[in-house]
Parts: structure tokens; C-alpha cells; sequence
């Protein structure tokens, strides 16, 4: 047989007894482009005058190409699929409540239905259940000649309640019904094709069905009479002749690299086209992007998600900006991702927020005094003054517009102009002359939607549409579905995620509905999917080249097995397992020595009781974090812990002392009274998210009692507050030691007592004290203060011990000892001594300098 080069979309030689697939389209006699023929003949159709049906659309050109071919002088019959057909007769458009089969208008038409009947209340509940069963029965009704559309209706009413009965059932029964007469109520585009004009216009009419019947051609068959011919092009494919290749993977990155692996092994032994089939949609863009790098040209005909593009992220990210209640990193991301902004000055805001974490954008004018700051003042009211623009309730052609002058002035409109999606993301949500305009007389076309409803439209839309890039002229490998490998010509066939998940060989029927209804309906049941599922499998193991891959284990640790369909193929030819396609790599470990900068010419002028603190744990840490001045970057999501709470204790004692010692005689009930005052001005202050702090606002009371109660009797044993929150400088030589000591309290004889409060749990800090000379806190703070007769003490206040003072005995000797050995470690530094990472202990644990020090990598 002879060889065929395609010139377009195939362009590479290939030979059709490899092919069962072209076998059975050229064969002379039983071949389908024969018996297509054939019927046209015995029709007396005119080519010109003859239309054939594919079952899906990548078809058309091959079709054509292949009739050409096979029949190179005279006319072709028209090759389309039913939508493309249909769309071309042109003329339709549908009414305001008709189902468009655009979810974008269908969702919210879905929704303005249910809010006039009794299901109002339960409108977002329904709406998603409402919109998946009208788009599955009005597939089925636009298969019903209209004429008898309204009996379709009746016997659809009665088969939807079938198993209904149930009280518990009362709203999918209502849903179910409410589906049933929307479709039933609705006009379609495939109307036309039931029209006698239509009918007269067309000598012959042939549909070729795929794995899954259309019920369409069979009805219209009824219509058309002998005019139209139903044939199904898996009818005669040709047995399996070849033994796929297994490849058992440990999880989804090994899964994803050996499937690009094979991929470029198929390409560079010449067998081309590959078909890289799309089971999960994750693992396949995975794989695409490794290809992508590789240079491959690539026709991807399962696209993705607008949602998931980066012009869909422009949209919604302008969008959640908006919302009242946004938080501060959702404006950032917005600000650096729109050109219109200021560069320089949303860098100084940015900057600005992480030094003072504001987690809620409404927060943020109050927080930052940008009058110093003029640049920054004047992005601060550009960006109110656009998201107060979006605040009020318009109805949806309104919103649109209000959408399109955001993007315009934020500068992101001509970005989605530039983008590769962005075109499709415009006319999706008719914001370009591209897109379909908006019915003026749709259920909801007065209704005015909330910019959270609107932001909500706006991702289902995205969410619903999808973008194929374009297709390359010379594909190297095409992606798509298992189903479309149907008529096509591949040198090799990928098939990644085949695993029992992902490759369930009885896969779930979609939608509401349950076995009963849907066999009294006419919907697809799990055994026609099943049938489906599985034909196309067996077909796709006619391909003489078949990789099979799975995943051992998924990413949450669980272990996976092979699909059923694998097993099934396992137990025929056995349980080899293929060589990997990978490249072998030898790669020799070279461990990373641990580091000992020496830094002799950065001087350290200051030092604060947490800088030494670094130098004793780990003298790299103290290099990297005080030397250096590297410093991790605050997040302005993080949740309030028992940092923060340790914070807001101390703003609270230090007003309440403030205010106790201009009041007099205060006895219990009165202090109790000042110290809830300080803590809710501190709360206020502070800007602390309510829901947030109220596990802490919740143990407020006992820390507040067993704090009063500590409070009694130090003052009993001559102790009284004297000031807190004490900025305190004390040279040491050329050295400065600085520090802010929590609380200073006096004896009336005058002796001094240093406080640092405590929130962590009583025995940490009892270790504190336990080895003087290993705690540096105290003993520094007590170096801040030049008195013999000082003494030192942690103040615990905790919510279950209540509060105990842990005092530190000879801090005077200690400090004095703490004195000498920060002039030693520091004349050392100067002197070019190594600081050495320790990598010991729990400070190792938690330090913003590990992955500088690399510690997990060191050579031991």
C-alpha cells in the first residue's frame, strides 16, 4: 500500500497499514470514505449538495484532506460537525429564557427563575444543581423535533420524579421539575435542521458517530428519511496488535517527567504525530510545559481554563481589590500587577506595610501617615478613589462597564490586549466587540447585582470558558482527550494518570439525577460511560506505540494503584515493566562545608540584649542577621499568635501602671476596672482583628485575675512600679549597649528592680534562671542599669499558673561576668575571629538564616 504525506496538519509520511484507523477510512471496499461514497451514489447526491457529520471538529480537515485525496477530481461533500453546521445556516438566536448553553447568561437566568418561585431563599443552592440539569436535558431536548417538544416535556416531567418521593428530596425534586420545563420551554440552534428548506436544500445527510452516541442524528434520521444515513466510525476498528509499555512512576513529578521522556523518545525516533493524552489536567500541563522547554511544536486542543490564564488573573485580581473587606496582600498584588500605578511608590508602600503589618486593606489609610510622603499620599487616593467607583449595585451591563474603565486606568486593559488569552478573556465577558452582546430583555436584565455577585459571575464565567492556543502548522505532538484519538492517524500514543483514580473505568455520571431518572430520560447511565470509557481505551491500544503510566502514591502520601483497565491489561501480557526513557545522569554529591565568615571590618557600635543573644546561639546567625542586616520580609497575612498577644499584654500593664499611679487608693474593684479600660484601648490601638484576638480576649479574664493578684503582693513586699517601656543607652567604651526594659520598680529605700514580662509557659522560663551565667536577657538588662543593689526578675503571666515572679539571684555578678565577655567576643570579631555556624540546638530550628547557612546540606 502506498505511503500518504500529509502536507498540513500531518505533515509526515506516514504508512496506512501501520494505521488501522486510515485503514478503514481508504480500504477500497469496507473503508469509511468507500461506504460514504457508496450511499451518495445510491442517493444520486451531488457532493456539492451532501453533508457528513463528524463526531467532533480536529476531524474536518483530516476528512477533507483525505476525500481529496482519495477522490482528486470533482466536487467534496461539506465535512462538519452538527454545532459548526448548524451555526453556519445562521438565523438563531436565542430568547430570553431559552438555554444558551453559555453559563456565563444561563447562571444567572438560572438564578432570576428560582428567585420568582418559592425556591427563592434557597436560590444559592439551587442555582449551580438548576444549571447542570437544564444543560443536560436540553441537550436532549434540542434532539426533539420542536413540534413535539412540548410531549418530550410532559413524559420528562413524569420520569424526573421518579424516586422522589422522599420529603428530604423536596428541592431537587423542584429543581428537577423546574430543568425539565426550562428545557422543554426552549428554542435551539439545531431547530433549523429539522426545517423543510433545510431538508430540501440537502440531497444526502451522513453522520459518523463516535464512542458516545449523539441522540441528535438518530432523530433527525427519522425527519430526513432515506436523504440521511447514520454510521458509527468505531464500528470496525481493527484488534489491538501491539504491547503497551508500563511505566510504574513514585508520584506526580516522576509521572510527569517520564511522560515527557517518552513523548521526546516517540519524536526522536520519528514517530510523529505523538498523542499525549489529557486524563488529569493538572499532570498534562505539566508535562506540556517540560515540552514546551524542549522546543516541540505543540497543538494543544484541550486548553485550559480562563480562570486558571494569566489575563483571567488581571480580571479577578481588579476585581477582589475592590471588595470592603480585601486584605492588604490581594491590593499589593493588584498594584504591582497594574502599569497605571506608580512604580517607586507602591514599592514605598509595600516597604511601609511590612514594617507595620496592616492584614486589612481598611486599615491601612489610618495606619500609614503618607502627608510626609507625597507620592504615596497620592497612590493611597488613587487607589481609594477607584475602588469606591466600584462599591454600589449596578445591574450587570453597568458592571461591565464600570469593569472596563477599571481595567483601562489601571493600565491592565491593553496587557489583556497583549496577552495571548486575553482576547478570549474580553470577549468571554463581553467587554470587546467580539464578544455576544447581552440580551436586553433577559429575566435579569434589571437586576442589580452587589460587586461581590458581580465578581462572583465573572469567575464562573472564566471558570466555564476555556483557551486553545494556536495550533502550529507541523505538530510534533498533539494533547487530547482519550475519546478524539477516534479517525485520527498517531505514530504513538502517551497515556499518563493511569491510575485507579483518575483512570476509573466506571466513571460517575454527572449532575443530579440518579440511576432511575436517568434511564427514564434518556441521559447516559454509568454503564453507557462505562461502554464508552472503554471503547476508547481499546481503541487507543490499536496505536502501535503505547505508553502506560501511574503514580505509585499521590502527593497526600496515600498509595495508588494501576487503573482497573491496566490490571485488566497486565493479566493479558503480562507484568513488565518498561525501561525509563530518561536520560541517566550520574550526578556526584559535593556537600556544602560549613561556613566561617570572619568580619573584622564591620564594626558593631550597638548592641541589644537579642543581638548578643544571636552571637551566643549561633555566631553566624549574629554575622547574617546584625552584621549583614539581612532580614526576612513580615508577612501581612499571618495569623495573630502568641507574639501578638505578648505585645498587646505589654501596651495593656504599661497603661494600666501609668494610670494607677495617678490614682489614688484604688482598691481591688477600681483596678480591675482601669486594667479592662487599658486593654480595650489597646485592643483599639493596635487595630487587632476582633475574630482573630478573641481566643485570647477569651482567656482575658484569668490572666487579668491572676495578674491582680500577683500585683497585691509584690506591692506587699515594698515593691511599687516606678516606669516602664524604658528606652535605656549605656556606653560600654566605643561600645553602646541599648535596650527597652519592660518595667523599673523601687523599694522605698530606694533599691531597683528590673521586670521583664513573659507569656511563654512557667517551666521555660524557670530554665531561664536555672544556669545564671547561660541567660543573657536579665543579665543585660541589668548592665542597662549602673546600681550595686540591683535586682532582676521574668514576670510570668500566664492564664492557667496565673502570675509568678522567677527573680534572678547575683545578676550583679552575672552581668558584671556578661560585661567582660562582650568586650572579649567583640575585640575577637575585630581581630578577624571566624563566626562559625553552630547548627545545634533549638535555635537551629527556627532561624531566618538557615537557608543562608545551609545547614541540610553540610558535609558532617
Amino acid at each position: 500500500m502506498n505511503t500518504i504525506a500529509f502536507t498540513a496538519r500531518f505533515p509526515f509520511v506516514l504508512d496506512p497499514a501501520l494505521y488501522p484507523v486510515l485503514a478503514c477510512w481508504l480500504a477500497p471496499e469496507q473503508g469509511w470514505l468507500a461506504r460514504i461514497a457508496a450511499h451518495m451514489r445510491a442517493r444520486g447526491a451531488h457532493p456539492a449538495r451532501t453533508v457528513v457529520l463528524l463526531p467532533y471538529a480536529q476531524l474536518m480537515p483530516l476528512a477533507a484532506r483525505l476525500w481529496a485525496q482519495a477522490h482528486p477530481d470533482g466536487f467534496a461533500p461539506r465535512f462538519e460537525t452538527t454545532q459548526n453546521w448548524r451555526r453556519s445556516l445562521g438565523g438563531f438566536t436565542p430568547a430570553a429564557t431559552d438555554i444558551s448553553f453559555d453559563a456565563a447568561l444561563d447562571v444567572l437566568t438560572a438564578r432570576a427563575m428560582l428567585e420568582r418561585t418559592s425556591l427563592g431563599a434557597q436560590a444559592d443552592a439551587a442555582t449551580p444543581l438548576l444549571l447542570e440539569a437544564a444543560q443536560q436535558l436540553g441537550a436532549l431536548a434540542a434532539a426533539v423535533p420542536p413540534a413535539e417538544r412540548a410531549a418530550w416535556g410532559a413524559r420528562a416531567r413524569s420520569a424526573a420524579l421518579t424516586g422522589m418521593d422522599a420529603g428530604a428530596l423536596a428541592l431537587e425534586a423542584a429543581v428537577a421539575q423546574m430543568a425539565v420545563a426550562w428545557a422543554a420551554n426552549s428554542a435551539y440552534a439545531s431547530d433549523v435542521l429539522f426545517e423543510p428548506h433545510v431538508i430540501e436544500a440537502t440531497d444526502c445527510l451522513i453522520a459518523l458517530q463516535g464512542f458516545q452516541p449523539d441522540p441528535l442524528p438518530a432523530v433527525l434520521q427519522a425527519v430526513w428519511g432515506e436523504r440521511m444515513a447514520v454510521l458509527s466510525l468505531d464500528g470496525e476498528l481493527a484488534q489491538a496488535g501491539t504491547v503497551p509499555a508500563f511505566h510504574k512512576t513514585r508520584d506526580a513529578q516522576d509521572e510527569a517527567q517520564r511522560a515527557a521522556a517518552c513523548v521526546l523518545q516517540h519524536v526522536n525516533a520519528g514517530r510523529m504525530p505523538v498523542a499525549l493524552v489529557a486524563i488529569d489536567r493538572a499532570l498534562t500541563r505539566r508535562v506540556r510545559a517540560m515540552l514546551a522547554s524542549r522546543g516541540l511544536q505543540i497543538r494543544d486542543e484541550t486548553g485550559w481554563k480562563l480562570s486558571t490564564s494569566r489575563a483571567g488573573a488581571h480580571v479577578m485580581g481588579a476585581l477582589r481589590a475592590c471588595a470592603w473587606n480585601v486584605a492588604s496582600d490581594a491590593v499589593l498584588d493588584w498594584l504591582k500587577n497594574a502599569p497605571a500605578f506608580d512604580a517607586v511608590a507602591v514599592r514605598q508602600l509595600e516597604a511601609q506595610l511590612r514594617r507595620q503589618p496592616v492584614r486589612e486593606w481598611r486599615g491601612v489609610p489610618a495606619a500609614l501617615d503618607a502627608s510626609e510622603q507625597p507620592a504615596l499620599a497620592a497612590l493611597q487616593a488613587e487607589v481609594e478613589a477607584l475602588r469606591e467607583s466600584l462599591q454600589r449595585p449596578r445591574t450587570l451591563p453597568q458592571w461591565l462597564l464600570a469593569l472596563r474603565e477599571l481595567l483601562q486606568r489601571s493600565g491592565q486593559w491593553s496587557l489583556l490586549q497583549d496577552d495571548v488569552a486575553g482576547d478570549t478573556v474580553l470577549a468571554t465577558l463581553r467587554l470587546s466587540e467580539a464578544g455576544i452582546a447581552l440580551p436586553a430583555d433577559a429575566l435579569w436584565a434589571q437586576r442589580r447585582l452587589s460587586l461581590m455577585d458581580f465578581t462572583r459571575w465573572v469567575d464562573q464565567a472564566l471558570e466555564a470558558a476555556s483557551f486553545t492556543p494556536e495550533y502550529p502548522l507541523q505538530e510534533q505532538v498533539v494533547i487530547l482527550p482519550l475519546a478524539q484519538l477516534l479517525g485520527r492517524p498517531f505514530g504513538a500514543v502517551v497515556l499518563p494518570g493511569c491510575d485507579e483514580v483518575r483512570l476509573n473505568p466506571s466513571p460517575e455520571p454527572p449532575g443530579l439525577w440518579t440511576a432511575a431518572q436517568r434511564a427514564a430520560l434518556g441521559l447516559p447511565g454509568r454503564e453507557a460511560l462505562e461502554a464508552a470509557l472503554r471503547a476508547a481505551w481499546q481503541h487507543a491500544l490499536c496505536t502501535p506505540q503505547v505508553d502506560l503510566l501511574w503514580r505509585a502514591g499521590d502527593d497526600g502520601g496515600e498509595p495508588l494503584l494501576p487503573s482497573p483497565l491496566v490490571q485488566a491489561l497486565h493479566l493479558q501480557v503480562g507484568d513488565g515493566q518498561a525501561l525509563d526513557p530518561r536520560a541517566q545522569l550520574e550526578v556526584v554529591p559535593v556537600p556544602v562545608a560549613r561556613p566561617m565568615p570572619a568580619a573584622p571590618q564591620l564594626d558593631v557600635a550597638r548592641l541589644s540584649a537579642s543581638t548578643y543573644s544571636d552571637l551566643r546561639h549561633c555566631p553566624y546567625r549574629f554575622f547574617a542577621l546584625r552584621q549583614l542586616g539581612l532580614k526576612e520580609v513580615e508577612e501581612l497575612e499571618g495569623e495573630l499568635d502568641k507574639r501578638d498577644f505578648g505585645l498587646w499584654l505589654h501596651a495593656v500593664l504599661q497603661a494600666f501602671h501609668e494610670q494607677l499611679k495617678t490614682t489614688v487608693q484604688a482598691d481591688a474593684a477600681a483596678r480591675r476596672v482601669l486594667i479592662d479600660a487599658a486593654a480595650t484601648q489597646a485592643t483599639v490601638s493596635m487595630r487587632l482583628a476582633e475574630e482573630e484576638f478573641l481566643p485570647f480576649q477569651a482567656a482575658w479574664p484569668r490572666v487579668r485575675e491572676g495578674y491582680l493578684e500577683w500585683l497585691a503582693g509584690h506591692e506587699a513586699e515594698g515593691l511599687h512600679f516606678e516606669e516602664g517601656e524604658r528606652w535605656q543607652e549605656q556606653p560600654l567604651g566605643a561600645l553602646t549597649l541599648v535596650g527597652r526594659l519592660d518595667r523599673i520598680d523601687q523599694t522605698g529605700s530606694g533599691e531597683v528592680m528590673v521586670i521583664d514580662y513573659k507569656t511563654e509557659s512557667p517551666t521555660v522560663t524557670a530554665k531561664r534562671i536555672k544556669e545564671p551565667f547561660e541567660d543573657t536577657q536579665l543579665a543585660f538588662y541589668a548592665a542597662l542599669q549602673p546600681h550595686d543593689t540591683l535586682r532582676a526578675a521574668y514576670v510570668n503571666v500566664s492564664e492557667k499558673e496565673g502570675s509568678r515572679t522567677f527573680e534572678q539571684k547575683d545578676v550583679v555578678a552575672v552581668r558584671d561576668a556578661l560585661v567582660e565577655g562582650m568586650a572579649h567576643d567583640l575585640q575577637r570579631i575585630a581581630e578577624g575571629a571566624p563566626l562559625p555556624a553552630l547548627g545545634e540546638g533549638d535555635a537551629c530550628e527556627f532561624c531566618a538564616a538557615r537557608g543562608l547557612c545551609r545547614r541540610d546540606f553540610w558535609n558532617e
